[in-house]
């Protein structure tokens, strides 16, 4: 048994291909340009400020400096390995504190107490506020070369470094304020008061940029300088760098699903829709004009008007049918009775005219010259069975007879023409 010969509508592999060429071609170019934005921002956002990333915003030339004069560098990931590790001779650095929620604030500000130094990178003013006492937050200032204007020994060394961003104001009178901008400092040294117990005293640093900590930058100026003094003054440094996941939702605290997806999901959900958008559009078929086609047979009226009536029959739709043969009852007397074309199938147009012309004439039933009867002849209501269908048939023959004066086209005489 042999297959069948293609037909003229099968598919072949060269018109498969021509349409879905450019599909793959759009879907090419989408995964080529993702991997390569992946590639371009992988180094500017994994790992910044991590003392374990070597990519330009790491901080692993800062590490490594440390770690070969003797200071030690510790990544703390979760508030349980903070409260264990801080002791007056370490230093804790926080890159991101505006990323904190509450709980993980007080956690750091409770643990941080008895810390030898704690360094701030950045902290806007609700962040400075929830983890420090009397500092006043103004607003950012442009990054760039910036003398130390102020006697902490640590800003003196290092001299001229990469400072700005958030600036920092206090009313204590120890307190070292480096690296002016506008009177405001974008280094602010505030010293602790001693605890209960121990002869050593603590500080906060806050920074108002990360620039001296960059691995891009370290290099230039006094930015090595500066981040060592900072960041070596004890033996060990804690690099407190919480995982999104450390924090759970709290016990009456319902989270959906879209809030369990990464926020790049979202942006990647966007595009994709957009991509899909345009792709319907350019795939989508276009409407042209209309376009004649000859048939492949010729089908006679009679033919196609038997076949629509038993498609009525079928489907007990007597109300199509009479709706049909109304409106070509009335398309046929509006020319002989002065009315439009256009206004053939409005019952105030119709009804007046056919009713003066039927005026002292009546009808072999003497019913269906009333403006009434006219009106329930050619717009009533659907009838109720076969019966009334076949009543309403001949009733729109005898009328149309009457202002036509011969049966209406391919319609046989009824038994009532024949005995008249």
């Amino acid at each position: 048994m042999t297959a069948p010969a293609p037909t003229s509508t099968s598919p072949t592999a060269r018109h498969v291909w021509r349409r879905a060429r450019g599909l793959l071609l759009a879907a090419a170019i989408i995964a080529v340009t993702a991997v390569v934005l992946a590639a371009l921002r992988s180094g500017d956002e994994n790992g910044a400020l991590d003392p374990r990333s070597p990519a330009p915003y790491g901080s692993k030339a800062v590490s490594r400096l440390l770690s070969e004069h003797g200071v030690r560098t510790k990544v703390l990931t979760n508030p349980a390995q903070l409260r264990t590790s801080v002791g007056p001779d370490t230093t804790v650095i926080v890159p991101f504190p505006d990323s904190l929620d509450d709980d993980r604030r007080t956690t750091l500000r409770t643990a941080t107490r008895g810390s030898g130094r704690t360094v701030l990178v950045a902290p806007n003013p609700q962040t400075t506020a929830a983890l420090t006492r009397g500092i006043r937050t103004a607003d950012p200032a442009q990054v760039r070369t910036t003398a130390p204007a102020c006697k902490l020994p640590a800003a003196h060394r290092a001299g001229d470094a990469d400072l700005g961003g958030f600036r920092y104001s206090t009313a204590a009178q120890d307190a070292d304020s480096c690296y002016l901008r506008d009177g405001k400092a974008t280094l602010l040294r505030v010293p602790h008061s001693a605890p209960a117990g121990s002869g050593a005293a603590g500080d906060t640093v806050l920074l108002g940029s990360p620039d001296p900590l960059y691995n891009k930058h370290l290099d230039e100026h006094g930015n090595a300088s500066l981040s060592l003094q900072l960041l070596g003054s004890h033996s060990q440094l804690l690099w407190y760098l919480p995982e999104a996941t450390d924090a759970g939702p709290a016990p009456n605290e319902e989270r959906s699903f879209l809030d369990l997806l990464p926020s790049g999901w979202s942006w990647a959900a966007l595009q994709l829709a957009v991509a899909a958008a345009f792709a319907a559009l350019w795939r989508a078929r276009r409407l042209g004009p209309l376009v004649t086609e000859r048939l492949p047979a010729q089908v006679p009226a009679a033919e196609a008007t038997e076949g629509r009536a038993r498609l009525y029959r079928r489907a007990n739709a007597r109300h199509h049918a009479a709706d049909t043969l109304r409106a070509a009852t009335r398309t046929r007397l509006a020319p002989r009775i002065g009315v439009p074309l256009a206004e053939a199938h409005r019952s105030e147009s119709m009804i007046p005219a056919l009713a003066d012309q039927a005026a002292g004439a009546s009808d072999a039933r003497g019913t269906h010259t009333e403006p009434a009867a006219l009106r329930s002849l050619l717009f009533g209501p659907p009838p109720r069975d076969d019966a009334a269908l076949v009543a309403l048939v001949d009733d729109l023959d005898r009328l149309e007879r009457r202002f036509l004066g011969h049966n209406p086209p391919g319609t046989p005489p009824t038994d009532k023409d024949v005995r008249s």
